[in-house]
């Protein structure tokens, strides 16, 4: 009897096993599609910001207040859409994201004061913060087991292409059509991908199966991704998704997973905080240097691409080589490259190569802890794991902002500021060992095998 079972896989372990299809691959496309247009919102903060204090003239006091709310609303957003997301489905989150944030980043280029500009940008950020947990969780699912880390890792680096996207419309949109314009674009290239993600991407089946959604349809999204496969071996009421408890977001928290959220959730918040501090002063404390405002952008600009290729690139180390040690070797890597960056800090030819260097590695790093959460959880609370390490990683910008501006305030030059920023470098680093740690020993294949106690509640998804 036991054998005849193990013979006959879940609708999930039947994708986990088998290889990576045409329509899988549609899957990872429009994840990096979407990605690139969350990438665009990135504009908003660059070049319409500052229009804003001119064309209103508006203080400084309440664009600051409009950023900070926007920040708080995607962690919230990213918060709330994790459990939601488990528990309704992830393609619904997900849509429901891309719609709250298409429709009012493009009425804010309708607006004419900075009240309901900020009120607008508030619920777009809400929707925003749960587009990409929702949609990485959704490339996760749908990823055979082997390839899943990898494909997680290449959608993810759509941020950073929508990111130079971005700064390329700003810089062609803005001074021809003025900031309004561009509002209106970025609001309305999520929602064109709309119809896409209907058609392309079905909802996760572990997500169906555990809301005990009839044969008829669990098959039905198998076939669409598997064409042509013999289902017949698969346990359609397999009593490990059909018929346990499901579990409350409190599962990542729980005893036997707590430490490892808590790891990877201090890896997302330092990263982003460091990249935060890099593209925000970068150009001010270069221009101390006695760098031009021109060679000052270039070199974030620089650290801008590394961080394109570096995202895409790194997907494709993951096929090869252990995630923890590629995301150690990262954060080694970015630690020396603050050091050399320091050393260059007046010379604009070694800031420039040392700056590409570090964008080739820290947005790497993100990249890698988005794949290692993706995996580290079983499907029934992956979303909730997602988004609420996203969460953590938002609260980085926060106090990277603040902690930079007090060392620029305090006349700190631009060599000094990098070689604070390798004491959360070498922490993060201190963190990804711990995590490697823990996932010693257990098998490589598996994509959700971190932990090495079950989380409470999840019955036989953890080993």
């Amino acid at each position: 009897m036991s054998t005849d079972a193990s013979a006959r896989p879940s609708p999930q372990e039947f994708i986990d096993a088998r290889p990576m299809g045409r329509r899988q691959r549609l899957i990872v496309r429009v994840g990096l599609l979407t990605m690139v247009a969350e990438g665009l919102d990135t504009a908003i903060a660059g070049f319409v910001y500052p229009r804003i204090k001119e064309d209103w003239g508006v203080g400084g006091g309440a664009v600051t207040v409009t950023v900070t709310l926007g920040v708080l609303a995607m962690i919230v957003g990213g918060v709330a859409a994790g459990p939601l997301a488990d528990r309704y489905g992830r393609k619904v989150v997900t849509l429901a994201g891309i719609v709250c944030f298409g429709l009012c980043t493009a009425a804010m280029g309708f607006t004419q004061g900075i009240g309901l500009f900020a009120g607008l940008r508030t619920v777009a950020c809400l929707g925003l913060g749960a587009v990409l947990p929702s949609m990485m969780v959704l490339i996760a699912d749908w990823m055979p087991a082997g390839r899943r880390v990898q494909m997680v890792a290449l959608a993810f680096a759509g941020v950073t292409a929508g990111t130079a996207v971005g700064g390329i419309l700003a810089s062609v949109l803005v001074p021809a059509f003025g900031w309004p314009t561009l509002l209106v674009v970025c609001g309305i290239a999520p929602l064109l991908l709309i119809p896409a993600i209907v058609r392309v991407i079905p909802e996760s089946v572990s997500v169906l199966a555990a809301r005990k959604r009839p044969q008829e349809e669990l098959r039905g999204v198998l076939e669409a991704v598997a064409p042509g496969e013999d289902l017949s071996r698969v346990d359609w009421d397999h009593s490990a998704e059909r018929t346990r408890a499901r579990p409350t977001p409190r599962a990542v928290l729980s005893r036997g997973v707590a430490r490892m959220t808590l790891l990877l959730w201090l890896c997302f918040f330092l990263g982003q905080g460091v990249a935060f501090v890099i593209l925000t002063y970068l150009p001010e404390l270069a221009e101390r240097e006695g760098l031009t405002e021109a060679k000052a952008a270039v070199s974030v600009a620089a650290f801008g691409w590394g961080g394109l290729i570096g995202q895409l690139s790194v997907s494709f180390v993951l096929k090869r080589f252990d995630r923890f040690r590629v995301l150690a070797l990262l954060w080694a890597m970015t630690a020396v490259g603050l050091g050399a960056a320091a050393l260059a800090a007046g010379r604009f030819a070694a800031l420039l190569v040392t700056a590409f260097l570090l964008g080739l590695c820290l947005p790497a790093a993100t990249a890698v802890l988005q794949a290692i959460t993706a995996v580290a959880y079983p499907p029934a609370v992956r979303a909730t794991a997602v988004s609420w390490a996203n969460s953590a990683g938002k609260a980085g910008p926060l106090a990277g902002g603040v902690s930079g501006g007090i060392m620029v305030d305090a006349g700190w030059s631009l060599s000094s500021v990098l070689l604070v920023l390798t004491l959360p470098v070498v922490l993060a680093l201190l963190a990804t060992l711990k995590l490697h740690a823990r996932g010693r020993g257990q098998p490589k294949e598996e994509p959700h095998t971190v932990a090495p106690r079950p989380i409470p509640g999840l019955g036989s998804e953890q080993p």
